[in-house]
Formats: C-alpha cells, sequence, structure tokens
C-alpha cells in the first residue's frame, strides 16, 4: 500500500486571543507558560484534539498538528489563525504545522518524527489524543477487523508515537506526554468491550512508560473522561449541556503541562458536575 504524503505546513500569525482563556489581556508573548515550547497533538482535525490544539497554541506552544485528514488539521489550523487575527490590545504570536501522519503505520510517524526534529528541533508536549471507538453489541458478535482497528488506533499507535517522539525529550531531558484515554478505561463496558481493552490497556501502558521515563525527566500522564459532547461522537438520550466538552479536556490538559517541575498529575478522571 501506498502511503499519503506527509507534508508539513506553518502558519506564523500576529496575535492570538479567545480561545477559552482567562490570561490577562496585558500579557507579553514571553510570559506564555508554553513560549518556545514546541506540543503535538495527534488526532487535531476535530473534537478533543482539536480543542487541545487550540489551548496549547493559546498558552504560546508552537503547535505540530497531526492526523490522516489534511483538511480537518488545515481547519485546526485556520482557527488558531482565525483567534489569533481578533483585534486586543495585546498581540500575542501564534504558530502551528501541519503533519499528515497515520498513527496506526510506524512508517508514517517516524517520518513525522523526523520532520519534527529537522524543522523545529525539539518536541516539548506530545499529546496522544487519536482514538476511534468500536461497534456496539456483544464481543462475541464483534468482527475481528473492528477489533483490530480499535486496537491499532487506541493503544498500537500510543505505543509508535512514544517510540518516535521520546527520543526528542530525552535527549533534552525534559517533556510532558499526555495519553488520552476514558473512564471505560477504569469501569466495564457491555457492548463496547474492545473499546474498554484498549482503555485499559492504555492506562497499563501509561503507567509503565511513566516510570521507565522519569529518570529522563520527562512527566507521563493520563486522562480519563467521561462521555464527551462531540459531533463526532453523539451520545443519544444524554443531556449535552450537562455533559463534558471538548474544552474540559483541553483545560486539564492546560493544567498538567503548566505544573510545578517538581511534581506531576499521573492520572485525572474527568466528570461532568451534573450526569447528563
Amino acid at each position: 500500500m501506498k502511503m499519503p504524503s506527509k507534508k508539513i505546513v506553518e502558519v506564523r500569525v500576529g496575535v492570538l486571543t479567545g480561545i477559552a482563556s482567562n490570561l490577562p489581556l496585558n500579557v507579553r508573548s514571553k510570559d506564555l507558560p508554553l513560549n518556545n515550547q514546541v506540543a503535538l497533538v495527534t488526532g487535531a482535525g476535530r473534537g478533543i484534539g482539536r480543542a487541545i490544539a487550540l489551548q496549547m497554541a493559546q498558552l504560546g506552544a508552537h503547535t505540530v498538528l497531526c492526523g490522516r485528514a489534511k483538511k480537518a488539521l488545515e481547519k485546526t489550523a485556520a482557527a488558531i489563525q482565525n483567534a489569533a487575527s481578533e483585534p486586543e490590545p495585546t498581540k500575542l504570536p501564534a504558530k502551528s504545522s501541519v503533519i499528515e501522519c497515520d498513527v496506526t503505520d510506524l512508517g508514517s510517524v517516524e517520518s513525522a518524527a523526523r520532520q519534527v526534529e529537522r524543522t523545529l528541533q525539539r518536541l516539548d508536549i506530545l499529546v496522544n489524543n487519536a482514538g476511534i471507538g468500536s461497534d456496539t453489541g456483544p464481543l462475541l458478535e464483534l468482527d475481528p477487523a473492528n477489533w483490530d482497528e480499535v486496537f491499532n488506533t487506541n493503544l498500537r499507535g500510543v505505543y509508535y508515537c512514544i517510540r518516535s517522539f521520546a527520543p526528542l525529550m530525552v535527549r533534552a531531558r525534559s517533556g510532558h506526554i499526555i495519553n488520552i484515554s476514558s473512564l471505560a478505561g477504569k469501569n466495564a463496558l457491555p457492548n463496547g468491550a474492545a473499546y474498554a481493552a484498549s482503555k485499559w490497556g492504555l492506562n497499563g501502558l501509561t503507567y509503565s512508560v511513566a516510570e521507565e521515563l522519569r529518570a529522563h525527566n520527562i512527566r507521563v500522564s493520563v486522562i480519563c473522561p467521561g462521555s464527551v459532547n462531540t459531533e463526532f461522537s453523539p451520545h443519544t438520550g444524554k443531556n449535552a449541556e450537562k455533559m463534558l466538552q471538548a474544552s474540559d479536556v483541553a483545560h486539564a490538559v492546560a493544567m498538567i503541562v503548566t505544573q510545578a517541575p517538581q511534581s506531576f498529575a499521573s492520572e485525572i478522571l474527568l466528570r461532568p458536575t451534573q450526569k447528563p
């Protein structure tokens, strides 16, 4: 199978404001918590990944947007640019790059890592967000192809990304890796066993890699949200206004990457205040 070409597109604009922020209006670029850092988000073209990418850019990071759908990634880049173009008293820099990347393909991920190293020379934050659901129904009726697709994206893809991108952090003796899991990785999920199993596996991978990389001053965390209201994952019968929003997950990521260096949150369980 011929792999899709990987193309990096850089967007540089003048200001960045208005993305779910509590930053004061008089903040300067050099005062942003992620100034001069590089953050990479997989699955950044939609939903939770898009919200995380916007948040990282808003905090000052050069944000690398990764995913299979180039058009969706470019829309995220445009959202960063549009937010940055809003007139405000303070001008904040915003930078993003788009890299087409299939996390289920090791060659594709390794190519993306080489591009990041060549063009940006560093990686401070890796957010493994790309993930898919599984067909609903009893495990005994699940198509093995669907099982493989879920595990290749939700678990193998994270392994590929850590394997390919973490060496940049090891050399710098600094970095954050945040894996986006699910409360399904902490509880039983009848008729969703493949998805739950992939997230249980992701949690175990996170805890283990965290211990391996602590000696290199790299902090590895996992976020387990409940049901999140996005246009790509409808939840029939639930009140969308009471559900978690993609911005809630992005806020949790922001808390992790701005935490003082002597500690880290190894796990965050994220639930809505009111049951939807």
